[in-house]
């Protein structure tokens, strides 16, 4: 993956965007959520060297609960503050567990009114938390219906240029797809679980995993598989060149800590 130079923002942030969406009216009166969450974090290896690339952030409950007792709870009223809360928390809790690779954060792509403004928050936390922002990673989750697939690459594309990773979680089992791809090239695409399931076995899905390997390839982008259960779905990706591997073989997610990878599952 090519190296991205961060941008220190000095002067005023200036936008093509609107700036009066009702989210960046509630990130500036503070509201607060009126529910709690923590994270877990999942390791994201590199099989080239059998060492952890990233950990993503999971969102769990504030005693370990499953993400569904907080998703749940977000409404289209508190849409905009739960991703930045998601945010601000994501990046303490890899600061205080004292996290050493890139952290990769989701965000709700219909979330953000006002890229310029609701990066802010993401930019403050790192800086306070003294979080390099070269390492941090997002993740626009490709299974929420996207409304506007060229607003979210002009997101995406501002994101890159102000020094983050950008990466395309669940591709292939959303509503954009290739047509999001055409739009904007990211540094990373995470395919779809159910794309790798015994994909081994599945002539099928071996086929369209590997058109959208060699189209990654040619535009430059590194690929996740994520979901990785089994040594022979492993055993597939590497054979094929993917180097960057998620899921329960290597390490379930861990509540507040770093995940520890099983000794079993490298190369």
């Amino acid at each position: 993956m090519s190296s991205i130079t961060p941008i220190r923002f000095t002067g005023t942030f200036r936008s093509a965007f609107p700036v009066n969406g009702p989210g960046c009216v509630g990130c500036r009166d503070g509201e607060e959520l009126g529910f709690d969450f923590s994270y877990a974090y999942q390791p994201i290896v590199d099989l080239d060297n059998n060492t952890i690339f990233a950990h993503e952030a999971l969102v769990r409950g504030p005693e370990g609960e499953p993400a569904s007792s907080v998703l749940e709870r977000v409404t289209d009223d508190n849409r905009y503050r739960f991703d930045q809360a998601c945010r601000r928390k994501a990046i303490e809790g890899a600061a205080d567990i004292g996290l050493p690779q890139r952290l990769s954060i989701n965000f709700l792509p219909n979330a953000i009114y006002q890229p310029e403004v609701c990066i802010r928050t993401t930019l403050e936390a790192a800086h306070e938390h003294d979080f390099p922002v070269e390492r941090i990673i997002f993740e626009a989750t490709e299974g929420d219906r996207i409304e506007d697939a060229a607003r979210l690459a002009a997101i995406l594309r501002y994101y890159q240029r102000s020094g983050f990773l950008t990466a395309i979680d669940d591709f292939g089992a959303g509503f954009a797809g290739l047509t999001l791809l055409a739009e904007f090239q990211p540094d990373i695409i995470k395919l779809d679980m159910a794309l790798v399931r015994n994909i081994d076995s599945s002539v099928p899905r071996q086929a369209i995993v590997k058109g959208l390997m060699r189209t990654c390839s040619d535009l430059g982008i590194q690929v996740i598989a994520e979901g990785i259960e089994t040594l022979a779905e492993r055993d597939f990706f590497y054979n094929e060149g993917v180097r960057l591997m998620q899921g329960y073989l290597f390490s379930k997610p861990a509540f507040e800590s770093p995940g520890t990878i099983n000794p079993s599952s490298w190369v």
